[in-house]
């Protein structure tokens, strides 16, 4: 979805990701984007009613940046090995940018799970066309013959999970060092695509 902005609404979008990545959905508020973008409340409220209204709009932006290039990864002519690696790159890298993005969507799927899943389907992701791509492989004997809906999911769960629990990975697992968080990520880029693709050669 190709979602046109006024020069305002970009200048809310902007602030509103900057305070959302700093602060969390939970801690944020629209006083505090207000003040980051420069306006005042009541016309804040004018262009995004709520809080949860900007935060979609954040969502639906992020999403929308990532699913075409990540359908172009797979679209392409590579080897599968390379679109792996070039998939799991470009999926963390847009996680390091939108990091509050796990976390509001398993917020959606427990509250409103078919509004999350409109979402998503909104913004041209299509799971179909990597599945049939993924048996294709399977059938010419590329990679081993496994469940294409496992290892889609395996995929963005790998790609997903540090974020969705950085407090666990970073607060307790390396002993809340946000420097350390941030090597594990960049580092995560390589480990993964190494892991599935050992996983699935034949």
């Amino acid at each position: 979805m190709n979602v046109k902005h006024t020069e305002t609404e970009v200048l809310i979008l902007d602030a509103a990701r900057k305070v959302f990545l700093e602060n969390g959905f939970d801690g944020t508020t629209m006083q505090m984007i207000a003040n980051e973008s420069g306006i005042n409340k009541a016309l804040l409220h004018y262009y995004f009613r709520s809080k949860d209204r900007l935060f979609e709009a954040v969502f639906i932006e992020a999403f929308s940046r990532m699913v075409p290039n990540l359908m172009k990864i797979f679209a392409s002519e590579a080897e599968f090995s390379d679109k792996i690696r070039s998939f799991v790159d470009a999926y963390i890298r847009a996680l390091m940018q939108y990091p509050q993005i796990p976390l509001f969507i398993l917020h959606e799927l427990h509250r409103n799970p078919g509004r999350i899943i409109e979402l998503i389907h909104s913004t041209g992701m299509n799971p179909d066309f990597v599945i049939n791509i993924i048996r294709q492989e399977i059938k010419n004997g590329k990679i081993s013959d496994i469940d294409p809906y496992q290892l889609m999911v395996n995929m963005l769960a790998l790609c997903i999970f540090p974020f969705a629990a950085r407090p666990m990975v970073q607060g307790f697992i390396l002993k809340n060092d946000a420097k350390a968080f941030e090597q594990f990520i960049v580092k995560r880029k390589t480990e993964v695509a190494d892991f599935i693709i050992k996983a699935i050669t034949p």
